[in-house]
């Protein structure tokens, strides 16, 4: 842990403020917004809902204005860029960013890859210019095959068919890539299953390697509940050194426990995830500390809603002499969720930012479902939302009674 003797003197951040983590929202937003966390917090209703809205949507029954109105309106940006233009304005407002995460999960084919390639460069257009949108972001299955990408990964012998496909693959990230670095736009690569990142990390190096040598643009997603990953980052830091661009690195816990788990079981292998949260939490907080400690090579985005965490970075950036606007560090939250970090850390003066999911709302139900699975499973999530949206409500009305 770093000494306080070395800190800069920088604004005190608590999360605990709710006067500023709900600041944005109406007194009738924030009821809603409790409705939510409330349904949310009850694990069991959650199960039913989900299979309830299941079956109405694969019913055709009306239920997408009332899926709109509430879910969907907490979690996403819109259905459309156009629609998204709201939620930028009022996160701005707040001077925190927007990450524009076009969160449609296409149909496995090339209509499909170059209908969200497309939709993705609109995304970096728009942040072209616009210091509301710091980064974009893009999922590589989106715009390609994971089964190709496995193949690929396992060293399998393509046919030419394959190989005109993955060549495409290529064409379209590296399209995404250079665009992103013609507008001075930085872009985000995910994270996804272990049976796929290690092609995923390779052609984003390429990319880095491309296009990384003045500035920063392209970011790599390390998922730090893999055992291995903690190496894997001072690997590709020794790597960028060593070939003369700038590393980008978005960290996060990890997105896909279950998956990893089941496969690892199935395939009757040695699971690539810690057995422990305590281990990840341990890794993630060592991958910052090494982050910060060569900072003249990585740029970082942490993507976390663990609070001690973000206290950590805070601190680390204050023993290492980090100005908060310091545009090399950001920190990430999803829309909707813990917008105590978000907020307090915004108002501190730190670089923050939303990942806001946009697009139809049937087409974007699989990220919603994510979403109420990840408030139900993750330890105390949904109930650490909900305590704190209760106890604004309750500020707020004894503000009320005290007429102020």
């Amino acid at each position: 842990m770093p000494t306080t003797k070395s800190f800069l003197k920088s604004p005190k951040v608590s999360f605990e403020d709710t006067s500023i983590a709900f600041s944005s929202k109406s007194n009738l937003q924030l009821k809603k917004i409790y409705l939510i966390f409330a349904s949310m917090n009850q694990n069991w209703l959650v199960k039913l809902g989900t299979f309830f809205i299941k079956l109405f949507l694969f019913l055709h029954f009306p239920i997408k204005k009332l899926i709109k109105i509430t879910v969907f309106e907490q979690f996403c940006g819109g259905e459309n860029l156009q629609e998204c233009n709201k939620t930028i304005e009022n996160l701005d407002k707040s001077h925190i960013g927007t990450i524009l995460d076009y969160s449609v999960e296409g149909e496995d084919n090339e209509k499909s890859f170059d209908k969200t390639a497309k939709e993705i460069l609109l995304t970096i257009e728009k942040a072209h210019n616009n210091l509301a949108i710091p980064f974009a972001v893009f999922k590589i299955t989106g715009i390609g095959s994971a089964e190709l990408l496995e193949k690929v990964q396992n060293e399998g012998a393509l046919d030419e068919d394959e190989k005109n496909a993955f060549q495409r693959i290529k064409e379209r990230i590296n399209t995404l890539c250079k665009q992103a670095a013609d507008l001075n736009v930085r872009i985000f690569v995910d994270a996804e299953e272990s049976w796929i990142q290690d092609t995923i990390d390779t052609l984003t190096y390429e990319m880095m390697e491309k296009y990384n040598h003045e500035k920063c643009v392209v970011y790599n997603t390390f998922q730090m509940y893999r055992k291995e990953m903690l190496l894997n980052l001072k690997q590709a830091t020794e790597q960028a050194r060593k070939n003369n661009y700038y590393l980008g690195v978005k960290l996060v816990r990890g997105a896909y426990m279950e998956k990893e788990r089941q496969r690892a079981h199935e395939d009757n292998y040695c699971e690539p995830v810690h057995e422990t949260k305590a281990d990840t939490d341990r890794d993630f907080n060592l991958a910052m500390e090494y982050s910060v400690e060569n900072r003249e090579i990585i740029s970082i985005c942490v993507g976390t809603h663990n609070e001690y965490s973000c206290k950590l970075l805070v601190d680390l950036m204050n023993q290492h002499h980090v100005e908060a606007k310091d545009t090399h560090f950001y920190f990430a939250q999803l829309l909707g969720m813990s917008d105590n970090i978000s907020f307090n850390l915004s108002k501190a003066g730190y670089n923050v930012a939303k990942y806001v999911p946009y697009g139809p709302v049937d087409a974007v139900m699989p990220y919603l479902f994510r979403r109420a699975d990840e408030n139900t499973s993750v330890a105390g999530q949904a109930s650490r939302e909900f305590t704190l949206i209760k106890r604004e409500i309750v500020r707020r009305k004894r503000l009320m009674f005290q007429g102020k």
